[in-house]
């Protein structure tokens, strides 16, 4: 069987390539979807899939550009937490060697997972003198992995040496997708994926593979695009894309002026000399009962659908950057430095800012399920009542 060559970017030359990355920092198993025009305004976009019309991943949201306020502060946040990123990616690649060997291939989930599985890759040259195969791919809630992309990965390396790599967790809901989608091709085909997630930071406890378990900034979460080599969210559109195709993807080359893409990973790779000896954590339990936590806290506010509760800093970023929130939620006594933009991206959307007393995250960030346009369900379509 014939694959479509990995898509993969040319810096030099933003026309020959996909992505502004270096072509050897990853392979892109996506469908250049460049020339459609997939974006809506949020509120008409999230009103298709709440009518049952659309599935979330079969459109883009119009890209969040930050304002020069905003992009200091997520400068501010990048300097001020570069060395704690370096030691979790320091962390988790020591993690992924030790248990699954010098050989392995790192698969970042696109497009979150990206930079982070970068890091790993430029960590292990660092300090071990690898050079290690790293490719994205697709996930989408509710459709599950991209089995394209993990029959090309069967096809070109051992699947018992893959890791797959993301930023950070929340209430696990990815973690379970890729668990759920990995059985389904398992028993499909006979070719087994290690559902192991490796992540920088996994407050929802439920990854064993993690840089930490603190509910902190990764601050590549702070943007869109101009932070994961100009790369769209995957889309996964049958109406775009033929039996065989990879999930697709845009290349926003006309946001190369905003990129900051090389400066993230250039600005921890940094910090890598300032490491030192890390040690891997002693408790490394998936707790089973975090989803019917935050469950709980939604349940507080008249959200009974744990789908749009979305907790942690990553996430509440996510809400706030691409989605209709309702309110957001700040734990009493969250570091200031995790929450600050969080806080300034509320303000800005109109979004009640309420702290919390106890809260099992620094922050929270609800979807109301009746009265906002963003009321999905697990399956990424609507949610009834």
């Amino acid at each position: 069987m014939t694959f479509p060559d990995p898509l993969r970017g040319n810096p030099s030359d933003l026309a020959g390539g996909f992505g502004s990355y270096a072509p050897d920092e990853v392979g892109w198993l996506l469908t250049d979807l460049s020339g459609v025009e997939l974006e809506a305004p949020t509120e008409e976009r999230e009103e298709a899939v709440q009518s049952g019309g659309a599935h979330y991943a079969e459109s883009l949201p119009q890209e969040f550009q930050p304002d020069p306020d905003y992009l200091a502060l997520y400068r501010r946040a990048l300097d001020g937490s570069a060395l704690r990123l370096a030691r979790a990616v320091a962390t988790v690649t020591g993690l992924v060697l030790d248990e699954r060997g010098h050989d392995v291939t790192l698969v970042s989930l696109a497009r979150a997972g990206t930079p982070v599985g970068i890091l790993l890759r430029r960590w292990a040259a660092h300090a071990h003198g690898l050079d290690l195969p790293h490719y994205a791919v697709s996930i989408v809630r509710g459709r599950g992995i991209d089995t394209v992309a993990l029959d090309y990965l069967a096809a070109h390396h051992d699947p018992s040496r893959v890791v797959f790599v993301d930023g950070w967790t929340g209430k696990g809901a990815i973690s379970r997708e890729l668990t759920t989608a990995l059985d389904g091709h398992a028993a499909a085909t006979g070719v087994r994926f290690d559902p192991d997630l490796a992540v920088l930071a996994d407050p929802g406890r439920c990854a064993r593979t993690f840089g930490t378990r603190d509910d902190w900034l990764v601050a590549s979460a702070c943007l869109n695009s101009t932070v994961s080599g100009l790369v769209s969210r995957t889309v996964l559109n049958p109406a775009l894309l033929r039996p065989g195709e990879y999930h697709g993807a845009k290349f926003y080359r006309e946001l190369a002026g905003a990129d900051v893409s090389a400066d993230f990973l250039d600005t921890v790779t940094a910090a890598f000399a300032q490491v030192g000896a890390v040690s891997a954590p002693t408790e490394r339990t998936v707790d089973p009962d975090r989803t019917a936590e935050v469950a709980r806290v939604g349940a507080r506010y008249g959200v009974d659908d744990v789908n749009l509760v979305k907790p942690g800093v990553g996430e509440t970023t996510r809400v706030l950057l691409r989605r209709v929130p309702w309110r957001v939620l700040v734990r009493a006594g969250a570091p200031a430095d995790d929450i600050a933009h969080v806080v300034l991206l509320a303000r800005r959307r109109g979004v009640p800012v309420e702290e919390v007393p106890g809260l099992p995250y620094n922050c929270v960030g609800l979807i109301h399920p009746r009265f906002t346009r963003g009321a999905t369900g697990a399956d990424g379509l609507a949610v009834a009542g």
